[in-house]
């Protein structure tokens, strides 16, 4: 039995989750009709009810949980309420944007005062090789039913609390409008102004207070990569000291590759790749 185990849960939000309609929040009055998942990852839902599962099966012998929650608003320049095109008209969800881009006016920000900072962002970003700028749906907006957690995966949590006599340790990211903030480490580009888009020191002394880590989350290509990426990079943990529940996250669509390369990646380094149904504390 492995002993001192943590879980990290990366990001198990209603808008990262394929959730069933019956799952979607009733209607508002005055609104036709309910408002489903902002970004649902294919997948996702049945990812989440595994993760439950397992945290039930396991709990008792889990020393800790850390839960991350992507925490956004509508402002924000990985959003479309921050760009407009050339012709002043909306950009669409799902754009990737370029310093180029923007330097040859295809793309703008919608206050114009904003262009410096944002062109010297993208320079930084792209500098760094690891993502080019995507307008992402709003989502996870902070106070939203999209923002909160799974149903059975909060649930799961609750349960964990109140037998293990302890509180789930949550983590907020994402809440800077100026920087894109994929990892629980750190954001993409550290926002100079704001200490919590730097490297989160006390975050990876937690994680690391363990003999094993086990890591689950939406999505594998983004959120749960970067986590674990930076994790690797900044812990000082050993790689086979992680574990990775592949059957409880997935990629978002389109990003297969990326959760494909992530996925070798770790095993290449030594992080023990399985299935919530083949591991057992």
């Amino acid at each position: 039995m492995a002993h001192r185990t943590q879980l990290l849960i990366i990001d198990p939000q209603n808008d990262f989750c394929d959730l069933p309609r019956a799952w979607w929040p009733a209607a508002l009055p005055g609104q036709a009709d309910s408002s489903g998942p902002a970004l649902p990852v294919t997948g996702a839902h049945a990812d989440m009810q595994r993760l439950a599962a397992w945290i039930q099966r396991h709990g008792s012998k889990l020393e800790g949980i850390t839960l991350t929650l992507d925490s956004h608003q509508a402002y924000d320049l990985a959003h479309p309420a921050f760009w407009q095109q050339r012709d002043g008209s909306a950009v669409a969800p799902f754009t990737t944007i370029a310093a180029a881009q923007v330097r040859n006016g295809d793309f703008a920000p919608r206050d114009a005062s904003a262009l410096a900072r944002v062109l010297q962002y993208l320079d930084t970003l792209e500098a760094e090789g690891r993502y080019q700028l995507m307008v992402w749906p709003l989502h996870c907006e902070i106070g939203s039913w999209g923002h909160g957690v799974h149903a059975d995966v909060l649930a799961a949590c609750r349960r964990w609390q109140a037998t293990q006599h302890r509180a789930v340790h949550h983590v907020f990211k994402g809440m800077n409008p100026w920087t894109e903030h994929y990892s629980a480490i750190r954001a993409e580009v550290p926002d100079p102004q704001d200490p919590e888009t730097g490297l989160n020191q006390a975050l990876l002394t937690r994680l690391a207070d363990c003999e094993q880590l086990v890591i689950a989350g939406e999505a594998s290509s983004h959120c749960v990569r970067a986590t674990t990426e930076h994790i690797v990079q900044h812990s000082g943990m050993a790689p086979d000291r992680l574990v990775l529940l592949t059957d409880c996250m997935s990629p978002v669509s389109g990003f297969e590759a990326a959760h494909a390369a992530f996925l070798q990646q770790m095993a290449n380094l030594g992080v023990r790749c399985t299935s919530s149904t083949h591991f057992d504390l």
